[in-house]
């Protein structure tokens, strides 16, 4: 352990982070700023290349800083797995997908940890900052890198430490958001918590085992999914009942204590919250549980695309118009406000819907300008007067700051508003209807 700890406060040490797409790519620009030597392995060669001269993809990067890491020598990045042997320290940042049967899909894990073990070296950290399900560090990475004949805790350390990435976030980001660490063993835990400290602004917590931060990356996902049900069950039942959900929000946002507001939407997007909990419900039934919270939250969030399609149904009614053959232009693909990500985006259902009942749609987002859905190319287009009093109804789906809701308020005919992202237009002179 001395001498890895020592490579790390003198800033000696090499540094790998596996995967470089949302969470591995900010660590990796961290880590170079801090000082050290950061190696950056990826499958992709376009993202290899990308980083290597500079250009960045992910949105909490910022681009001069890249470059000029990339330009110091602090940063490289390669698909040649066989650099492992330099580094001191590596960081696993790979998908962990559901399979079509919502179970978790740790493959990207298990490659990236029979990569690392080829090269694996005493006195080497490794840390899976994957999110995962409690038990993964220990049951699938540990007897792969163990494999080697090296022991963890004695010749090399192995911990857990969860991301914590929330894109587009303009307060917390990789540097200053708290980090969580638990080691195979003590010694594990005090030589990642050091490399962090190293590195990051925000504290880091050390808990006693993997499992603990494990399941506590997905207890903060599992509290965000189930209350955003709530708040999605709410809005179902405030509009059958004719009551305006948003203003008893911001009534109950005024109580001090005992409440936490969480909104309404048009579904859950992002890898995390529509994923993350799923795990924890397919390691409970190895203990013969059944998580129905959990479950019964998932269905209300995964309904919500339905809901919003029926709701415009009836919106468009109102002016003897069906969904088939009407124009409704869709203001927003990304799964949230002001972020170029549409991984899991509820607008990808909404998409499936509405060429379902044959509506004639036009997608409109600032930050993305065409994506892949089930094989199939899709463009957005520029919001502009003319495709606005063209809708027969716009449907706002993410609410960018980007929009100008003044414009939308004074040139739509119909809206359907599934974000409140008008709430501070005074005059609004369309039809106008919110979640």
């Amino acid at each position: 352990m001395g001498s890895l700890l020592e490579k790390i406060e003198s800033k000696n040490a090499v540094i790998g982070v596996v995967g470089l797409g949302y969470v591995g790519l900010p660590l990796a620009v961290e880590k170079a700023k801090a000082g050290y030597k950061v190696i950056g392995f990826d499958v992709q060669q376009k993202r290899v290349d990308m980083v290597n001269d500079g250009i960045n993809y992910i949105g909490d990067v910022v681009d001069e800083e890249l470059k000029q890491i990339i330009q110091s020598g602090q940063l490289s990045a390669t698909v040649d797995y066989s650099k492992i042997a330099e580094v001191d320290a590596v960081a696993i940042c790979v998908p962990t997908p559901l399979d079509k049967y919502q179970q978790p899909d740790t493959t990207y894990v298990e490659a990236s940890g029979k990569e690392i073990a080829k090269f694996l070296h005493p006195n080497m950290l490794v840390v899976l900052e994957s999110t995962t399900y409690p038990g993964t560090t220990e049951e699938v990475l540990q007897p792969i890198l163990e494999g080697t004949g090296l022991k963890v805790g004695e010749d090399f350390y192995l911990a857990y430490s969860p991301e914590r990435v929330d894109p587009g976030n303009k307060t917390f980001n990789t540097k200053n958001t708290p980090k969580v660490v638990g080691g195979v063993s003590p010694t594990c835990t005090k030589v990642a918590a050091a490399m962090y400290r190293s590195v990051l602004e925000g504290d880091v917590h050390e808990v006693s085992s993997p499992k603990i931060a494990e399941m506590e990356k997905i207890l903060e996902n599992t509290f965000r999914n189930i209350n955003i049900g709530l708040a999605n069950e709410m809005a179902i039942l405030c509009n059958k009942m004719g009551i305006d959900l948003w203003e008893v929000i911001e009534a109950a946002k005024t109580k001090p204590y005992g409440f936490m507001a969480f909104y309404p939407g048009p579904g859950l997007g992002g890898h995390c919250i529509p994923i993350d909990p799923f795990y924890l419900t397919w390691k409970a039934r190895e203990y013969n549980y059944h998580t129905r919270l959990i479950e019964v939250a998932g269905e209300i969030n995964n309904e919500m695309p339905n809901f919003v399609v029926d709701r415009t149904m009836k919106i468009l009614n109102r002016y003897q118009k069906s969904l088939s053959g009407a124009k409704v232009l869709v203001l927003g693909v990304a799964y949230k406000k002001d972020i170029d990500d549409y991984r899991e985006s509820p607008v990808m259902e909404i998409i499936k819907l509405l060429e379902s009942y044959e509506a004639n749609f036009e997608l409109v987002d600032p930050h993305i300008s065409s994506f892949r859905l089930d094989n199939k190319n899709y463009e957005t287009v520029a919001l502009t007067e003319e495709k606005l009093k063209e809708a027969d109804l716009v449907l706002i789906t993410t609410d960018h700051s980007a929009f100008d809701y003044q414009q939308i308020g004074d040139m739509s005919s119909v809206i359907f508003d599934t974000r409140n992202a008008m709430k501070d237009i005074k005059s609004i002179k369309a039809y106008y209807e919110k979640l």
